[in-house]
């Protein structure tokens, strides 16, 4: 019987992408799983494909009252993933404040109020899905390697305030997901083939590569205040 049998899960952004493997990995190991993110209809599809018994909720993580209402109902989770977020990138100097503010509010303290909200059992997990420009940082990128990096640390010291749950990152590379769907279907293939050949993997992530390290987390009783970098050698090709 798997460890993760009938253990109670909630991963938010979990509509899409990383989120929706991560569910469908948990789910493959017959935990109970909760998906939550802003939009029903991408919940509701999600589910769909995933199959089995998954609950379906929508939250946005910027209200912080809306959280905590949630989380005063919802009763002991056994692991919480927060992959939920909404970050533009772009030059220091070009890209809005209100931008920039915004990409924090969903990043680093959508995770932070889940954090602050959330019950979770002894010995349960806590998960942030960061980024490997925490350490990698690009010059048209700062601000999201500056909340990535942020985002590790606050994954460092709630392992000490939250002990015993155990509180982890995995920080992704260049994952083929939806979040490029935006970009045309050649412009994305030319991206991720010249990111390949870069790359000491020689391949662009996908999603279960992460869904796997998030599990690994869940599943290992030693592993707390980790980040794990899942990006092919991007930090140090």
């Amino acid at each position: 019987m798997s460890n993760l049998e009938s253990k109670s899960v909630l991963i938010v952004g979990g509509s899409s992408g990383i989120g929706a493997a991560t569910a469908k990995a948990f789910v493959a190991r017959g935990a109970n799983v909760t998906i939550a993110s802003r939009s029903k209809l991408k919940l509701s599809a999600t589910a769909a494909k995933i199959g089995g018994m998954v609950r379906t909720v929508v939250l946005d993580t910027k209200d912080a009252a809306a959280l905590e209402r949630f989380f005063a109902d919802a009763g002991c989770f056994d692991h919480v993933v927060v992959s939920a977020a909404q970050t533009l990138s772009g030059p220091v100097r070009q890209l809005s404040l209100g931008d920039a503010y915004s990409a924090m509010d969903s990043k680093f303290w959508g995770a932070y109020h889940v954090a602050r909200a959330v019950d979770i059992a002894g010995g349960g997990s806590l998960t942030f899905i960061s980024g490997f420009l925490s350490v990698r940082p690009g010059k048209t990128s700062v601000l999201q390697g500056a909340i990535n990096a942020a985002l590790e640390a606050l994954s460092r010291g709630l392992a000490l305030e939250l002990s015993p749950v155990r509180v982890n990152t995995v920080s992704p590379g260049l994952i083929n997901t939806p979040m490029w769907s935006k970009m045309s279907e050649q412009a994305r293939q030319t991206m991720f083939e010249d990111a390949a050949a870069r790359l000491p993997a020689q391949r662009v992530g996908q999603a279960e590569d992460i869904a796997n390290a998030v599990i690994y987390l869940a599943t290992t009783p030693f592993a707390t205040g980790s980040t794990v970098l899942v990006d092919g050698g991007g930090a140090i090709a």
